[in-house]
């Protein structure tokens, strides 16, 4: 998958789209040559009954010649054959390369977005996310699987069909191709009046799917405050709006389609006028215009297939623009060529001269200034300090989620940007504000850092943390469904085992961001029992809301816009009398109230 994502990027231009398309059917290109044999095959026996026609008129029936009637109407029965086997392998060749290329293409998809960093999924919603790996790349297998087949066959048979036309009658023939500049003219002002406006169906459809994910995602936040008859508007107007850019391409459809049809109906009249005439006089036979009338439902049939398959192609390549559009999107994070694989690591942690924004642009406010703080392995160090202070910045850049706008972050002497990321991260557990669990068991999330742990291991971390009696209560214990994002359970329960998490992951650096915070007062007193037990020998950065959870800690770090303005042990800071003091005396005020 790596492969084919850095050949989709690499192309460029302004055929980017036809050679991305390419490059996702370049690995089956074997099967791609079978399919368009067949197709040929299949074009040629469906082309064959209007020669066949002209035949048995003029050199059978009018000719009373049995034996020549019996050869043309075997001929009948062959190409039928024929056009069955190539159609039946077409029909099966163009859908095994199509759904394999698709696989493909979503496989690349999801790959690039595991390889993308966590400022992309700050700057855009999941909903439009998910819709280019749905939406979009189903209007692109309409293209892959029904639009390559129609573009081929039809060719082949507008091709054969002129050629078979002149053959026949150069003049009806000649007669017949007046209306193309006609049908050319429409066609262009079609696809003109028509780009833009498939364009526009898939940025609706994807700001709808956005909208639907947030809702649901957000839907007892919705309940709470009674937004829904809101909600319910909102979505009416996304709605009408994607409704209105698909009327447009209706209403181009529906004026394009019946004009060719009118056409058709217009030349096969001319031809039977004109043609009549010609066999009433004897300047051709019946079996040619019975064959032309015949044979012009093969010539205006491709035209009408190739004006439908633009259709889908515009759609299609509006979906592929969106597709690269996102594969376009580069990791702010990537690992250097030379990046060292670490070690086991101690855990020691240097930060030299650290300052960051978030932006890029010079006048983006500051979220870390000046940090020059070092943490020896094993050591547990609390960050303090108002909302907004840089805590949970500082947690990012020790997660490599972002790099430092200036200065270094090193591990063990290691500049984190000399590193692999995987190495790094492999090394160390996070738990976050909200303990996130994914659909499955409980047994399940406990082991989703180390896959490999055992039983043991897995009902040892829980009970180490205090988790090990509410999920024994639980229906099927370790092996109770927690639902999506672990709706299932309390906000107390997911973070209990989200601390289980981290300890089964057995990392050497650890991450508590405001982990407690969510939690009630019995649940916090469980953590506090067992978070001695899990920063034990690991290098741990504990951000707390409730101070009563840091006491403990090995050195308390104060931030304040940006910058360090105390560290020390609680007793030392509560001594000195500053910022720390204020921030301890304001949180025991809140607690006792």
């Amino acid at each position: 998958m790596t492969e084919i994502r850095r050949r989709l990027r690499q192309t460029s231009g302004r055929g980017r789209k036809l050679r991305g398309l390419a490059e996702l059917l370049a690995p089956y290109k074997w099967r791609v040559l079978a399919m368009f044999v067949s197709l040929v095959l299949a074009t040629a026996a469906a082309l064959a009954p209007a020669p066949l026609a002209k035949l048995a008129i003029d050199q059978g029936i009018q000719a009373h010649d049995v034996h020549a009637l019996d050869l043309i109407v075997a001929a009948f029965v062959l190409s039928a054959v024929v056009y069955a086997a190539a159609s039946y392998a077409q029909t099966y060749l163009v859908g095994w390369v199509g759904q394999r290329a698709l696989q493909d293409l979503r496989l690349t998809l999801f790959e690039h977005l595991q390889s993308l960093s966590i400022g992309f999924y700050s700057r855009n919603r999941a909903g439009v996310i998910i819709s280019r790996m749905t939406n979009d790349v189903e209007a692109l297998d309409q293209l892959v699987s029904d639009g390559l087949a129609t573009l081929i066959a039809s060719g082949l048979m507008l091709i054969g069909v002129v050629v078979i036309l002149f053959v026949m009658n150069s003049h009806l023939a000649l007669l017949t191709f007046l209306v193309l500049p006609v049908l050319a003219l429409g066609a262009l002002a079609f696809r003109i009046a028509s780009a833009d406006a498939y364009r526009l169906t898939r940025e609706k459809i994807a700001w709808i799917t956005g909208y639907l994910q947030e809702t649901l995602s957000g839907i007892r936040i919705v309940r709470a405050f009674g937004q829904e008859p809101r909600h319910i508007a909102r979505f009416h107007e996304l709605n009408d709006d994607n409704r209105a850019a698909n009327m447009t391409t209706v209403k181009l459809n529906a004026a394009y389609f019946p004009g060719v049809e009118l056409l058709s109906a217009l030349v096969t009249v001319e031809i039977l006028v004109i043609g009549g005439i010609e066999a009433i006089n004897g300047h051709t036979s019946t079996g040619v215009v019975f064959a032309f009338v015949a044979a012009l439902n093969n010539f205006f049939d491709p035209i009408q297939q190739l004006s439908q398959l633009y259709t889908v192609y515009q759609s299609g390549m509006a979906a592929l623009d969106k597709i690269f559009e996102l594969l376009d999107e580069q990791p702010e994070l990537v690992d250097q060529p030379d990046a060292l694989e670490l070690p086991v690591l101690r855990g020691g942690l240097s930060f030299e001269d650290v300052s960051f924004r978030y932006g890029a642009v010079e006048d983006d406010a500051w979220a870390l200034r000046d940090i020059d703080l070092t943490i020896p392995p094993g050591q547990t160090v609390a960050l303090v300090g108002e909302t907004g202070a840089g805590k949970s910045t500082l947690a990012k850049l020790v997660s490599r989620f972002y790099d430092p706008t200036s200065g270094a972050l090193l591990v063990d002497g290691h500049d984190l940007r000399s590193v692999t990321a995987q190495s790094l991260r492999s090394q160390m557990g996070i738990v976050p504000q909200e303990g996130f669990l994914f659909s499955g068991t409980v047994r399940e999330n406990i082991a989703f850092g180390r896959p490999g742990a055992t039983d043991e291991e897995i009902v040892g971390a829980a009970r180490a943390i205090g988790a090990d009696g509410f999920i024994a209560a639980l229906e099927n214990g370790y092996d109770t469904q927690v639902g999506e994002r672990g709706v299932q359970l309390s906000a107390g329960q997911r973070q209990l085992i989200a601390f289980a998490r981290a300890l089964v992951a057995d990392p050497r650096i650890l991450v508590l961001d405001e982990a407690t915070s969510n939690v009630d007062v019995h649940t916090e007193t469980l953590i506090e029992q067992g978070l001695r037990r899990l920063v034990a020998g690991r290098t741990a950065i504990v951000i707390a809301h409730r101070l009563s959870t840091i006491r403990h800690a090995g050195r308390i770090v104060v931030l304040e816009h940006g910058r360090i303005v105390e560290q020390g042990t609680h007793e030392e800071l509560l001594e000195a009398g500053g910022h720390y003091w204020r921030l301890y005396r304001d949180w025991a005020e809140q607690a006792a109230a």
